[in-house]
């Protein structure tokens, strides 16, 4: 990969990172990770066990393939201290922050997961709060908007879910939140080996965890459900988990977790088009109000941010 001097030698290398490729990252986690619910159902219903495959050994393949690939271009390896860290965060964002919305979804509808996971955002701000990153106003204004529309989606709306699939899509948002903005600061390898090494170490963790729950391959899966998976490793592991982690090197944690609102509405629309879901007006005008809390968050941001100089390792990435 090239080196800081190479990427920062002109003004159109300086300006990228807050321009197109904030752009295409935010489009990648938006897009595909709101149709990566749909995706998992495929998964399930295809005959895949939920921890084994569909979440352990998807991260294991993605973050190996991207593992390989980074050090046959130069990249460095995450250090001893590293690892520990790394692994920390994929028992955190992976075990307990994806991996319960995959086992949520054998219970649950694709769309009201998508719905349950947007409240990530508010506790991204809670736990941001306590290790002194205070969000603005227009910041918190438009968390609150966006929960209210998550709110009102899920109060009276068509969707349903079990018990237990609604704690663990309580608990996985505030993994996922607390996982993220723990990380923030902390020693890491270039944020696409980050990636890759917490893809490694946390897909390891769900697979033993799935083994230890006594998951097995008990009947062979069907196509749909291996063209799911081979999806979810691709675009939902590799291309949108990377952008995220990107993002969070890059932006303000609001507008990193703001794709939890957007991916609601893409979740449900992918879901009732795709796989027979369906929602109501009530649903659509909810969706509306998580998008416009999306818009200020994403104004706020464009506010409050000032030009930076990456780093040598976001650079060298």
């Amino acid at each position: 990969m090239p080196r800081m001097s190479t990427l920062v030698t002109t003004p159109v290398a300086r300006r990228f990172p807050a321009g197109l490729a904030v752009a295409l990252a935010l489009a990648a986690v938006y897009l595909i990770w709101g149709s990566t619910y749909l995706g998992i159902r495929f998964a399930l219903e295809g005959g895949y066990p939920a921890l084994l495959a569909v979440s352990g050994i998807r991260f294991v393949i993605a973050g190996t393939a991207m593992y390989a690939v980074l050090r046959w271009r130069g990249v460095a390896a995450p250090t001893r201290a590293q690892w520990k860290t790394l692994t920390m965060m994929g028992a955190m964002l992976l075990l307990l922050g994806n991996g319960f919305v995959v086992l949520a979804e054998e219970t649950v509808s694709s769309g009201l997961a998508a719905v349950a996971v947007a409240s990530m955002p508010l506790w991204m701000g809670l736990f941001g709060a306590l290790r002194g990153q205070r969000s603005s106003r227009l910041e918190w204004l438009g968390i609150g908007v966006g929960f209210v529309g998550v709110v009102w989606l899920n109060a009276g709306s068509s969707l349903t879910a079990s018990p237990t699939g609604l704690v663990l899509l309580l608990i996985a948002p505030i993994a996922w939140a607390f996982g993220s903005v723990w990380s923030r600061g902390r020693d890491l390898p270039s944020p696409f080996m980050t990636a890759a090494a917490q893809m490694i170490c946390g897909g390891v963790i769900i697979v033993l965890t799935g083994l230890a729950t006594g998951e097995r391959f008990d009947v062979t899966p069907t196509l749909t459900g291996t063209l799911a998976l081979a999806y979810l490793v691709v675009f939902g592991s590799i291309v949108a988990f990377t952008a995220y982690v990107w993002l969070l090197h890059h932006v303000r944690p609001a507008l990193a977790s703001s794709y939890a609102y957007i991916n609601p509405p893409i979740a449900v629309l992918f879901g009732a088009m795709l796989g027979g879901e369906h929602f109501t007006a009530h649903d659509l005008g909810a969706m509306a109000v998580i998008l416009a809390g999306v818009v200020v968050i994403t104004l706020a941001k464009a506010k409050t941010t000032k030009p930076a100089v990456a780093t040598e390792d976001e650079q060298a990435a």
